[in-house]
């Protein structure tokens, strides 16, 4: 399971953040601990304005908690992982607020801490928590038997094509996979030992070299979209000009843009947009049935609450009448009859309470199971789009390869010509 904290402040965005229910298909504010109030909003509110008694800004400490794809976790699951968490990170009984979400057929949660301590007045510390919740990270990944991931054993095996939020929101508005890009260009540099090789071997994925501010090298694609160069090889701007040299003879961003405006021609242009144009068609398809699937589940799971919820009321009024009242009452009382009565109705409700929570979680695993067969259908649909893509950059580079050296070819004829009339001048 992979668990991501972060000491923060701004409570109210947080809480808009974990409740928005335009990018999750189910949310469920499962637990309020230690807050007078009954919402997320109030809870943070209460949580800041008791850091105001201190000197602490970032008052609370927010978690992620994902599962593998395909790992089914249950909410005891959830529970359990985070009581040990808070017992690690020395958080133990602060205020908590904890919430269930489903997004593409899988389960994550989050759980936020006020860190601050009400009868101290101070926070509490976080000192290591990124390394504490590694190791936790880890031994779920042992105790479950899940297969680890490679930056999990060792952090030099992470992923090269990691990125940051930046570069993730960069590429989104672009529709291009950021880790499609960065691949594409690592594998370029690989492939090349300096400049101009670089150049070429971009080209052909449909994508340019060019100089950027401060003298600094960026990768524009076919779109005129710049990324940096360093940042998209994860390393230091030193090191790439050791292979590159200054790049003073590279065109700057508006030249290369110009560019690449001239040579793309409307059909390439047509070609492009088409591509989109299907691949959106084809994903409003399947967003109508994510869309039908979602209210379906959603009122599944709302009918199921609220006959639970009925069914422990009429269990409850039922338990109430079978205990004895007036001199009756009383007298079981002093004999210790009613209390041994009390205690059978607290397991009865308990095992009510069990037998509640595995019915909604045999709905959910049930839903997930519908879920995750038209994941699967989204996940082939943007694989063949990604795979369509690569072939359309592959054919603009092409082209743009055979515009420029079509080009450099009618200079180098101009250039003969040019010579000869000289020589038949000077005679």
């Amino acid at each position: 399971m992979i668990l991501k904290g972060s000491q923060r402040a701004s409570g109210q965005n947080l809480a808009a953040h974990l409740m928005n229910v335009a990018d999750n298909e189910h949310l469920r504010v499962h637990e309020l601990r230690g807050f007078t109030a009954d919402d997320l909003r109030g809870a943070f509110k209460e949580a800041e304005a008791i850091s105001r008694g201190t000197k602490c800004q970032q008052y609370l400490f927010s978690l992620s908690l994902s599962p593998p794809e395909g790992a089914s976790v249950s909410t005891e699951a959830f529970e359990e992982t985070i009581d040990r968490i808070e017992r690690r990170l020395g958080l133990d009984e602060q205020p908590r607020a904890i919430v269930l979400h489903e997004k593409e057929g899988r389960a994550h949660a989050h759980c936020v801490w006020s860190r601050i301590d009400a009868e101290t007045m101070t926070a509490r510390p976080m000192a290591f928590f990124k390394n504490k919740l590694i190791a936790v990270s880890r031994e779920l990944y042992l105790e479950h038997g899940w297969n680890m991931p490679r930056g999990l054993e060792s952090s030099a095996l992470r992923d090269p094509t990691n990125f940051t939020l930046a570069e993730w929101q960069q590429a989104k508005r672009q529709g291009i996979d950021p880790r499609e890009l960065k691949a594409a260009v690592q594998d370029c540099w690989k492939r090349s030992d300096a400049q101009k090789p670089l150049e070429r071997a971009l080209e052909e994925r449909g994508l340019f070299l060019a100089r950027g501010d401060k003298r600094g090298f960026v990768v524009l694609d076919h779109q005129g979209e710049v990324y940096a160069l360093p940042r998209l090889l994860d390393l230091k701007t030193k090191e790439v000009r050791e292979r590159l040299g200054d790049g003073d003879k590279l065109r700057s961003v508006d030249e290369t843009k110009q560019m690449i405006a001239q040579r793309m021609t409307p059909a390439l242009r047509r070609h492009v947009e088409e591509s989109k144009e299907r691949f959106r068609e084809r994903s409003a398809v399947l967003g109508q049935y994510k869309a039908e699937m979602t209210q379906a589940h959603r009122k599944g799971r709302i009918d199921l609450d609220e006959r639970q919820s009925l069914q422990r009321d009429i269990e409850t009024r039922e338990r109430a009448s079978m205990l004895p009242r007036g001199m009756r009452g009383l007298w079981t009382r002093i004999t210790g009859e009613y209390q041994r009565t009390r205690r059978e109705h607290e397991r009865d409700a308990e095992a009510t309470r069990l037998r509640h929570a595995a019915e909604r979680q045999a709905l959910i695993e049930k839903q997930r199971e519908e879920r995750a067969a038209l994941q699967e259908r989204f996940r082939e649909l943007r694989k063949a789009e990604a795979e369509r893509r690569l072939e359309l950059r592959s054919e603009i580079g092409r082209f743009l390869r055979l515009s420029r050296d079509h080009q450099n070819a009618r200079r180098e004829r101009g250039a003969e010509l040019s010579g000869g009339l000289a020589l038949r001048l000077e005679r």
